[in-house]
């Protein structure tokens, strides 16, 4: 961390992570402030679900009472809901599938606080993520995994830029989250033993049918095979997401069948190898640095909890970029998710999925006979 000390604004959740973030940089001597947003009404009382719920607020409350240091509560639901769960919804509308904790970050959680805590005086913005942040050569900003790479975030944070990166800290990502939960309980933090939260914080009940249903109405439309066959019905092309399997009520099949695309109504489904990716374009890249690596190799990551497979950066403008995989295919790739481009543990930067081509089958060898 920094130095010499400095006015910090803590986002507090009301989870371990957070806490400790605001008790490190409280024992490092800088000058911490904590607020905790307010955004999605998730009901109280629904352990380890939602992050949002009155019950944190007023855990986040208690911390910072422990720690001896200011407390607030932001109202940013408006925001969150225009630019986080109308975006969901509208992007299932579509037949996408998005990822709603990439445009909280990137809207909202990360990138509104931060402008709002600078412009009210404040150094610095930390949070809870599960990322490390370097600063190198030209004072340029890298931003790598966690720690704990079972708990890393970069995937959900691959906007950042290097002026957003030049007043942001994270000091969770240097530590495994066994050890952040035994130190929460060393300093006797209420946190200490509290769940993570899981789902998606504004449908707490796991239940995403039943949150779009009333939203999107019922919309009936057709499995079709992969021949263009007709296998069957369904009362909502949103409750599908590509590279699903079960809930499709398609028993009786010759062979296992997935949700290869998505097309107004129309499910496709096919074998698995047809969800094989060669290639990947997405759109409204951002890149960390502010550029693409030059030599346009990547490890290229298709999903929250995937891995970077081998790549090449076949086109990277400014508003899209194509990637090909050159080893092993990725497997489902959704449009509306986010495919991130890393160098090891750095994090280089990302873009939104438009469309996938599938592996072309094998060549059949030239031997020079006819």
């Amino acid at each position: 961390m920094l130095a010499s000390p400095v006015r910090v604004l803590v986002a507090m959740s009301g989870g371990v992570d957070s806490s400790m973030a605001a008790a490190l940089l409280v024992e490092a001597g800088h000058d911490v402030t904590g607020v905790h947003l307010k955004m999605a009404d998730t009901p109280s009382g629904l352990p380890g679900k939602g992050c949002c719920t009155l019950d944190d607020s007023r855990d986040a409350r208690r911390v910072a009472d422990r720690l001896g240091i200011p407390f607030y509560v932001w109202d940013f639901s408006a925001a969150f809901t225009e630019r986080v769960v109308e975006d969901f919804v509208a992007e299932y509308a579509t037949g996408r599938t998005p990822n709603p904790c990439i445009r909280c970050n990137e809207r909202v959680k990360y990138t509104a606080l931060l402008a709002r805590a600078r412009a009210v005086g404040f150094d610095r913005l930390a949070t809870g993520h599960h990322v490390r942040l370097r600063t190198g050569e030209r004072d340029r900003h890298r931003l790598l995994r966690a720690a704990d790479p079972g708990k890393d975030q970069t995937y959900v944070l691959y906007m950042a830029t290097q002026e957003q990166l030049a007043h942001t800290l994270w000091p969770v990502g240097e530590h495994q989250k066994a050890a952040l939960r035994a130190m929460a309980a060393e300093r006797g933090l209420i946190t200490a033993t509290k769940p993570d939260s899981h789902d998606i914080c504004f449908i707490p009940s796991g239940d995403l049918g039943g949150f779009l249903r009333p939203r999107l109405g019922a919309r009936t439309g057709r499995f079709v095979g992969p021949g263009g066959e007709i296998l069957g019905a369904h009362d909502g092309a949103y409750r599908f997401t590509v590279g699903q399997r079960r809930g499709l009520g398609l028993a009786g099949q010759p062979e296992p069948l997935f949700v290869t695309a998505i097309e107004g109504d129309d499910v496709h489904v096919g074998p698995r190898q047809a969800l094989e990716a060669e290639r990947v374009e997405a759109t409204a890249p951002s890149w960390v640095a502010g550029a693409p690596p030059e030599t346009g190799k990547v490890g290229a990551q298709v999903r929250y909890r995937g891995h970077p497979l081998p790549a090449v950066l076949e086109d990277a403008g400014a508003a899209r970029v194509r990637v090909r995989f050159t080893q092993e295919p990725p497997v489902g790739v959704a449009p509306g998710q986010a495919v991130v481009f890393y160098d090891g543990d750095e994090c280089l930067g990302g873009a939104t999925i438009t469309s996938s081509s599938s592996c072309a089958p094998p060549a059949i060898p030239d031997t020079g006979h006819a």
